[in-house]
């Protein structure tokens, strides 16, 4: 609608430059927000000009039969518990790797391997991922380990990249709600910091429902990377939202909303100012050496406590930086100069100067806001900052439903009192983005090639799909001066976060190796029972519990019948023998619940209880040569 056909209809018009979107879902922000929105710059696209950018860009999307794409994309798989794997920039999508989900394909949740791998938390059949992030080594990916959280039930998964599967689960203590997550950087992924976003009273025994109480807190949460086991906690002021580390090795930051501690929305946001906390990790290691430390109900990890003092003297380990209403997203520079909070209820993004926090931490600066160099006025909702390595940052605007470049130089000399547009492009996106993830943005490495915006709503953008919607990806490329939307991806139940790695950087095998320590206790109790997983076909009778070895190779198993007993607990282990790549096998049981993949050289079990006395057939489920559909076996359950 127009000037004249809005007022013809009694209607405001427009304000130039600011597009209708920017007014949807707007009902909590103020009227000095709005009107200071139209004042911001930058050029905003219209849907005519998104089709000519994305022809113009077409080769640079375009991978062809045969090809192979420039990056790895991992994806978070949102509600479904797992991690996406995609190329970019085709966007398509190559595997599913389970988490903290069951799936049948690969028996993930099935198998006695991955029950292995999910501990006691096998017990929850959910899991909600947000965010995944990869080791590095001196600050570039070292295509070892991608790391994800699972916010429903406050785990922490790691991911063999050589493998592309789970192999340890962590359950963090005395804490709730695991969310924001990054990796210390340099020397190396020393550490998994994680958030854990909900205060709890300590102890959590049901005696009391007040936040307001001393004892009651969260955490920010180490984990050893390697040994896969918590380092140590520290307890905070507020609750915690998104993190992330600096190129040092020395500091971590995380955002904090809900400095009031407060259980309801309003209480939420009565606050002007919260904070971004900052971790002198090497104080809090030396104190844990020191053993100045506590556990917390009875949980030996060690703790320290972050918190002021009564006093209001800051702790030795924690540095609290006001900064401006609900902040959310926490992101470095790939230069290591800045940690940048994201606004969320404010328009502005907080430019935190990390070479001042030695002088914060020493005292030499006494206000905490003078490690902030900048402050600049993006436009509505801002969530989350990425960078492309040439001094611009990229930053989602929720209620604006758009993405905007701005220049990271400019916008401190702007904090300084120069006059000068910072912001140099708009661009729409669809709808209300949450994260985005320009390439190898999180190492020394940004290259400034690929922007991907992950947007919470689609509306109109694809086929309908009944009342639930799917939402958007969206790859924008950033390589010229201006961003050009090239790609609408629909994507299922939230991915919510991703990271990108050039396909040089990640190393996966084509088969296993049989000294592969994800199956080494299976091969133990077959050992044990003076098996020889490759070679040996063989059913042996332990009272009521059955284990039956067999090996696969196309198209046939090894045992193409055995006989149990109506209620024995039968394992069955089965050695994919085939050392072609992509020939993997499957074994499903009849109406018994049981399916699972071996790949090449790979051994896998899972054990099930025969509880229907009859014939009952299994049969290979991963398509693997001509003869695939006759490669099966029979089980009789004989009566007990």
């Amino acid at each position: 609608m127009n000037d004249t056909e809005a007022n013809n209809a009694g209607q405001t018009p427009e304000p130039e430059g600011l597009s209708r979107r920017g007014f949807l879902g707007t009902g909590a922000i103020t009227g000095a927000v709005l009107a200071g929105a139209t004042a911001l710059g930058g050029t905003v696209f219209t849907r005519e000009s998104f089709a000519a950018a994305a022809k113009d860009a077409k080769s640079k999307v375009h991978v062809g039969p045969g090809e192979l794409d420039q990056y790895y994309g991992f994806w978070s798989g949102g509600h479904q518990g797992e991690v996406r794997v995609l190329g970019v920039p085709s966007m398509r999508e190559l595997m599913r790797i389970p988490v903290f989900n069951v799936d049948s394909a690969t028996g993930w949740g099935l198998t006695n391997e991955s029950k292995r791998v999910l501990g006691e938390s096998a017990k929850y059949l959910n899991g909600d991922c947000h965010h995944p992030h990869l080791s590095t080594t001196d600050g570039r990916y070292d295509g070892k380990y991608l790391f994800i959280n699972d916010k429903a039930n406050t785990r922490v998964a790691r991911i063999r990249l050589d493998i592309m599967k789970c192999d340890k689960i962590v359950t963090v203590p005395n804490a709730q709600a695991i969310h924001g997550l990054r990796l210390q950087k340099v020397p190396y992924t020393k550490y998994v910091f994680c958030n854990a976003e909900f205060i709890i009273p300590h102890p959590n025994d049901g005696h009391s429902f007040d936040l307001q109480d001393k004892n009651s807190f969260t955490l920010f949460n180490a984990i050893d990377a390697e040994k896969m086991e918590m380092a140590f906690q520290v307890i905070v002021d507020g609750n915690l939202d998104n993190a992330d580390m600096d190129y040092t090795g020395k500091y971590a930051a995380a955002t904090c909303y809900n400095s009031e501690k407060a259980s309801d929305l309003g209480g939420m946001m009565r606050n002007e100012r919260d904070w971004v906390v900052v971790f002198n990790i090497p104080r809090i290691e030396a104190a844990i050496k020191a053993g100045k430390f506590i556990n917390l109900d009875g949980v030996k990890v060690p703790v320290v406590d972050g918190r002021k003092g009564d006093d209001g003297k800051d702790s030795e380990f924690t540095r609290y930086i006001p900064v401006p209403k609900n902040p959310h997203g926490c992101n470095t520079s790939p230069d290591g100069k800045y940690f940048i909070a994201n606004g969320k209820l404010s328009p502005t993004c907080t430019i935190i100067a990390i070479d001042k926090l030695d002088d914060l931490f020493s005292d030499k600066i006494k206000d905490p806001r003078g490690v902030v160099v900048g402050e600049p006025e993006l436009g509505l909702g801002p969530l989350h900052t990425t960078y492309d390595g040439r001094g611009f940052a990229y930053t989602t605007l929720f209620i604006d439903s758009q993405v905007v470049k701005w220049n990271i130089a400019e916008a401190i000399r702007a904090y300084g009192g120069e006059k000068v547009n910072y912001i140099k492009q708009k661009l729409d996106v669809h709808y209300q983005p949450g994260h985005n993830h320009a390439s190898l943005t999180e190492t020394r490495d940004a290259d400034g090639q690929w922007l991907v915006v992950l947007s919470k709503f689609s509306k109109d953008r694809f086929l309908p799909t009944g009342p639930l919607h799917p939402e958007n990806d969206q790859l924008i490329d950033i390589s010229g001066d201006e961003m050009k939307l090239v790609h609408d991806g629909p994507t299922f139940a939230e991915p919510h976060d991703c990271v990108m790695a050039r396909r040089d950087q990640i190393q996966p095998k084509k088969i296993w190796e049989r000294d592969d320590p994800y199956f080494a206790e299976t091969v133990a109790i077959a050992a044990k029972d003076g098996i020889k997983l490759e070679t040996d076909n063989k059913v042996i009778r332990d009272g009521k519990k059955v284990r039956v070895y067999m090996t696969s190779m196309a198209p046939t198993y090894g045992l193409t019948e055995f006989t149990v007993k109506h209620g024995d607990e039968v394992t069955v282990t089965i050695t994919n023998i085939d050392q072609i790549e992509d020939v993997t096998h499957g074994f499903v049981m009849t109406n018994h619940g049981v399916s699972m993949e071996i790949s090449p050289q790979q051994t896998s079990s899972i054990t099930f209880i025969a509880d229907k006395p009859g014939l009952h057939w299994y049969y290979c489920s991963w398509f693997c040569h001509a003869l695939h559909m006759e490669m099966v076996g029979r089980m009789l359950v004989e009566p007990a």
